[in-house]
């Protein structure tokens, strides 16, 4: 086969720079250690600003640097392992469990939840809210959606809303014999709520995993995960498990 356009074409400068770039990130910087401003690294690697620009933007793209408002460019810390296989049998708040409890409302269920729950969308909802943080930063926020069939013995002590409220629909789920998972992830852009959670602009990129908890037979409760696309990435566990849909109507359910 001869040879293509496409090979003729000469490697972009900054697209040379990323890589000179990462190879200093590896060996020069530790991770959390701020960068040198712009001029000063364009100077050290004899390139214009707008060059370095450009291969700085790649470089946090591929999660390589973090820029943090009123910090400046750091060196990223490795991407958190998000695990997307369907073989776990654990729920939310379990042992080892890495996220936090921040609040926890009741609220109808979005008409997609209400479809995945298979109730009715004007149907009141217990709306636990978690974050994932690692390293002091935020990389994944959470709402799980649980019907008050799924948890009818909770106690209306704990409050109508709040960590303690959070806290009881955890320990209630606990008590249920999880028969399985089903999960969907897709690339999404961060809303505005999303965006404010995690730091970043509305629009970034995000992973969105939808998990389904099933016990018997039916759906018990419905998590919607919003991950940094920057900081995580996807592992499937043992099984390899991996399921690609055309369906736009199964698309984001949040």
């Amino acid at each position: 086969m001869g040879t293509t356009q496409l090979e003729t074409v000469p490697e972009p400068k900054y697209w040379h720079l990323k890589t000179v770039l990462g190879e200093a990130l590896d060996s020069d910087f530790a991770v959390g250690e701020i960068l040198p401003n712009e001029r000063d690294l364009a100077a050290r690697f004899g390139v214009a600003r707008a060059t370095l620009r450009q291969a700085l933007e790649q470089l946090e793209l591929e999660g390589r640097l973090q820029r943090r408002r009123g910090v400046g460019t750091t060196v990223a810390p490795p991407r958190v392992g998000v695990d997307v296989s369907t073989t776990q049998h654990e729920w939310p708040g379990a042992a080892k469990d890495a996220w936090q409890l921040i609040d926890c409302a009741v609220a109808a269920a979005p008409a997609p939840v209400a479809k995945l729950l298979e109730c009715a969308t004007d149907d009141e909802v217990h709306v636990v809210r978690r974050v994932r943080v690692t390293h002091g930063q935020s990389v994944a926020a959470e709402l799980l959606y649980v019907p008050a069939s799924s948890v009818p013995e909770l106690s209306a002590i704990a409050g109508a809303s709040g960590p303690v409220r959070a806290r009881a629909v955890l320990r209630e789920l606990q008590r249920l014999a999880l028969d399985s998972q089903d999960r969907a992830v897709e690339l999404g852009s961060a809303r505005a709520d999303d965006a404010k959670e995690l730091d970043r602009l509305p629009g970034a990129p995000v992973l969105v995993v939808t998990t389904r908890y099933i016990v018997e037979g039916r759906p018990a409760a419905v998590s919607v995960a919003t991950y940094r696309a920057d900081t995580c990435r996807l592992t499937f566990g043992d099984s390899g498990d991996l399921e690609i849909s055309d369906h736009p109507e199964e698309r984001r359910a949040s």
